[in-house]
């Protein structure tokens, strides 16, 4: 067991996601927000001294993670909401950082192919 030295940010959807996937043509849905909000994106992330750096790193990285999350959903990007700015990440998404990361599994140094 050890502590990696990088911080953790967990992506959980809003209502707005939601919203937008209930209303995606050929998308039936039968899940409440807080069954898409059990199981979530996790992202292990640079370690920052600051709660509000890692918040300014998921900033600068906003549009490849509200891609990421739209594309696990719906494969289609035409379907995607147009408004994918900054402010729109922040109002379909919470984001959860955690700064200490433990590692759990013994590296024997075997390689899983061998």
């Amino acid at each position: 067991m050890y502590i990696i030295d990088r911080h953790l940010a967990v992506i959980k959807p809003k209502q707005p996601f939601l919203d937008w996937l209930s209303k995606t043509p050929g998308y039936e849905l039968d899940l409440t927000l807080e069954q898409m909000r059990l199981d979530c994106t996790a992202l292990l992330i640079p370690e920052f001294d600051e709660p509000e750096e890692a918040i300014g790193y998921i900033d600068e990285i906003a549009t490849e993670l509200f891609d990421a999350e739209l594309g696990s959903w719906v494969d289609d990007a035409s379907a995607w909401p147009k408004d994918r700015s900054l402010k729109a990440f922040w109002d379909w998404f919470d984001v959860e950082i955690h700064g200490t990361v433990v590692d759990l599994v013994e590296d024997d140094g075997a390689d899983a192919d061998d």
